[in-house]
């Protein structure tokens, strides 16, 4: 169990013991607001625009195109890539109604700094890297060292969390009767399961005492979510654990029986291709996480169209599908045999109304906190020593659980993850605060949102007579990170449903809301989407 918290995130992978500290991809849905004074209207890549006056539409294709992702983030690309290079499916089209691509994945440079806006890292698992090196970017992959230490803050000491499972018996994280209780509920010493859907409070506590939720899974959660894990289901936002117990009778059962089943089933060899990453650890580019959606857009090329405004959808008697742009050129029509919609559920759900209104419905429902990125820099020097290891700030960050009266989710330590990410004898931090917990962020001006950071760091990391830090960006986005509530999987299905059920069939939706919210998800979730597309032109269109 990725992973973005958050405002850190663990990666969804991990083990619940052993969080990694990194933003999800798509982590972000809705457009921020920049290090400004001023508050604009946010606007989305993909919603209904007012009735539009210009001449009729211009047809762009005479033969429709065999699929139109919606969204140029990184689900959006990546599905695209993954129909041409998996599927041999070329004929597609990229829509994004921004005048750029990669959505919410925001690398910024100035005076010696590099620094991430949105999502900040990603898990090197496999189909993550078979992108990376589809898209030509496998000799400027950066990773962070897998031993880097995180730290969780209790008690006002930051503490580090075990990295190994021979680290467990000596962390000072949790009491000695903690982590017995937490032995005992991961071997099925525990109350069974309810007869209900489980929030993520509700299954560890039962599962593994209440020491591991409240000083390792709560911040966990707002790591991967900035989410309330009383509100979080277990079953939709950490999956892979929930089915441990649901197969395995606890969750120290369902790991055993899944090695077993894993080592039964002979897996095809990996690709000679991939990098062999060492250990648990994360990755970026040696310019940032925007190097991916530019490189795959330009291996994409004129298939890409920037500023093109979806306004409406309509199912042709052909079984086709007419999509309505508002674009530089007038508004365009464009016809094609399948769509995938990978932008943000609610304005999806726009989008569908016409068509669905049981689906539209659905989608409506799904809550997006905001989450305010505060990128900050401060001298070496400014580090309490007791933080320092061999003289200098290691570690991948640190996260804050609500209980310790800070307002920051968490902290990444950016130069000391990924290298030249500050000037020599600066540290780089970047923060996260606000979530479904704190959503007044949205009432605090960027001054604010810096000083309520800078104030929880001289609580434990910055001296508190250190100089006010270098300011790089502050951005807020207003929607962040859908939020898998008790009850998630249940509304995606009836939004499937209801479109497959009314003849809306080759009408896919997709990104973070369905795959799940680090960025390795969104790449796997990408490679789920095409081959549910090329099945269906397979089986359905060119049988």
């Amino acid at each position: 169990m990725a992973t973005v918290f958050n405002g850190i995130l663990f990666p969804p992978n991990q083990t619940l013991l052993r969080p990694s500290l990194h933003f999800p991809t798509s982590l972000f849905t809705s457009p921020p607001r920049k290090f400004t004074r001023s508050r604009p209207n946010p606007t989305f890549r993909c919603s209904i625009a007012k009735e539009s006056t210009s001449s009729p539409p211009i047809t762009r294709d005479s033969v429709p195109v065999d699929c139109v992702v919606v969204g140029g983030g990184i689900s959006g690309l990546c599905i695209a890539q993954a129909l041409s290079t998996k599927h041999a499916k070329s004929n597609v089209v990229v829509t994004e109604a921004r005048d750029r691509v990669g959505g919410n994945i925001t690398t910024l440079e100035r005076d010696g700094y590099l620094w991430e806006e949105g999502p900040n890292s990603f898990q090197p698992s496999d189909p993550m890297l078979t992108m990376v090196v589809d898209s030509g970017l496998k000799d400027e992959l950066v990773l962070g060292d897998p031993n880097a230490p995180r730290f969780v803050l209790w008690n006002g000491k930051l503490r580090p969390v075990p990295g190994k499972p021979s680290d467990l018996p000596f962390f000072d994280l949790m009491s000695l009767g903690g982590k017995i209780r937490a032995g005992f509920g991961a071997l099925g010493i525990r109350p069974p399961p309810p007869g209900h859907e489980e929030s993520v409070e509700e299954f560890v506590r039962r599962n593994l005492g209440d020491e591991v939720f409240e000083r390792l899974i709560e911040p966990f959660c707002s790591g991967v979510y900035a989410g309330d894990p009383s509100k979080l289901s277990m079953k939709a936002a950490f999956g892979k654990v929930w089915r441990l117990e649901k197969n395995g009778g606890s969750i120290i059962g369902g790991t055993f029986k899944a090695i077993q089943e894993r080592n039964a089933t002979s897996k095809p060899p990996r690709d000679p291709r991939l990098p062999k990453p060492k250990g648990q650890t994360v990755g970026s580019f040696r310019k940032g996480l925007t190097m991916l959606p530019e490189a795959i857009s330009s291996r994409l090329g004129n298939k890409v169209k920037l500023s093109w405004k979806l306004i409406n959808i309509s199912k042709l008697e052909s079984g086709e599908y007419s999509l309505m742009y508002e674009t530089p050129e007038g508004v365009v029509s464009l016809q094609c045999k399948t769509v995938v919609l990978t932008i943000p559920s609610h304005v999806a759900s726009t989008l569908l109304r016409p068509l669905s209104a049981a689906a539209a419905d659905a989608l409506s429902k799904f809550y997006y906190p905001p989450v305010a990125a505060v990128s900050i820099s401060y001298p070496k020097e400014a580090i309490r020593s007791e933080c320092l290891i061999d003289g200098e700030l290691k570690g991948f960050g640190q996260l804050h659980p609500r209980t310790q009266g800070v307002e920051t989710l968490g902290t990444i330590y950016s130069s000391s993850l990924f290298p030249n990410r500050a000037p020599p004898g600066r540290v780089l931090l970047l923060n996260y605060i606000g979530g479904a917990t704190n959503t007044g962020i949205l009432q605090k001006t960027d001054s604010e949102l810096v000083e309520a950071v800078d104030r929880d760091l001289r609580k434990m990391l910055i001296n508190p007579n250190a100089q006010d830090p270098f300011v790089l960006g502050v951005r807020l986005w207003p929607q962040a990170i859908p939020q898998f509530l008790i009850g998630h999987l249940d509304l995606l299905d009836v939004a499937k449903g209801s479109l497959r059920n009314t003849g809306f069939e080759g009408l896919f939706l997709g990104g973070n809301y369905v795959s799940g919210v680090a960025l390795g998800r969104c790449v796997e979730g990408a490679y789920e989407a095409a081959a549910e597309v090329n099945d269906y032109l397979t089986n359905r269109v060119y049988k």
